[in-house]
């Protein structure tokens, strides 16, 4: 299986997709896009973000063992093998 987990929005969500599973939640209002993702520790993402309301990108943080917990999966499980965090816009 593949070792990559990929990163998007559409809209006011985030979207993260690992194999055949894919978590759905909502974004800041003013998110445009991820622009590039600068660190993934497991479970938490360091990324620069593109606003709405900032010509700067500026660094987020995502902690997706909270969001996996909330929808009662195993964090530890899900995230495991997951090497790198890409992201994807197609």
């Amino acid at each position: 299986m593949n070792n990559t987990a990929y990163l998007s929005n559409e809209g006011r969500y985030t979207i993260f997709r690992y194999g055949e599973d894919s978590l759905k939640f909502i974004a800041p209002y003013s998110l445009v896009k991820y622009e590039k993702i600068k660190e993934w520790d497991n479970g938490y993402l360091v990324v620069m973000t593109r606003y709405s309301h900032s010509q700067e990108l500026i660094e987020e943080y995502i902690d997706l063992i909270p969001i996996l917990k909330n929808l009662y999966m195993d964090s530890e499980a899900f995230l495991k093998p997951i090497k790198k965090v890409e992201l994807s816009y197609d």
